[in-house]
């Protein structure tokens, strides 16, 4: 936790579910390119409309010069799997393990085994899943930072077939009759 620093990924994503496989790309000229491959480890915390200016400071300022914790008023937060802090403001915490480290020219990609995930409280619903709507999560892309969570469908709608209305039912119903 000494030794940490806040780093923001623009490319992040999901790899594979079983084993739960991320990936991180950093550039090896970033501060925290190094910290990540000495200890092979890191966290995703993921980032809400609360914390904008806070994600983008830590993405313009360098770890080396400054301690973005401290300077952000962020808070560390220890892990349960890994060394590394979790960054207590972030309604999502992802402890990763790197399993491979591939160069592509630019970035490196981290490929990281998910070895636990923390949500806080606040944000998980009556099923007990995550309920993405209710944090204000947001996301980098083309020099911007975009809110999410309007929730457009869920898997498989759009080949489900539609259930009937009691109004078009009863309608249904009357024209038969006839």
């Amino acid at each position: 936790m000494e030794n940490s620093n806040i780093i923001t990924v623009a490319w992040t994503g999901i790899l594979n579910t079983n084993p739960a496989t991320v990936y991180i790309s950093v550039r090896p000229t970033r501060y925290s390119y190094n910290l990540i491959k000495e200890q092979g480890e890191f966290v995703i915390n993921l980032t809400t409309k609360d914390l904008v200016r806070q994600t983008d400071w830590c993405g313009v300022k360098s770890g080396k010069d400054v301690d973005k914790f401290k300077e952000m008023k962020l808070h560390k937060e220890k892990a349960n799997f890994v060394k590394c802090p979790m960054i207590k403001e972030s309604p999502v915490s992802v402890e990763c393990k790197v399993r491979e480290i591939v160069k592509m020219g630019s970035h490196d990609v981290f490929i990281a085994d998910v070895l636990a995930i923390n949500a806080s409280k606040e944000y998980i619903d009556k099923k007990g899943a995550f309920d993405i709507s209710k944090c204000d999560l947001i996301a980098y892309t083309n020099g911007g930072y975009y809110l999410l969570g309007k929730k457009l469908g869920k898997f498989g709608f759009s080949v489900q077939k539609k259930k009937k209305s009691k109004k078009a039912k009863n309608k249904s119903t009357k024209n038969k009759r006839n």
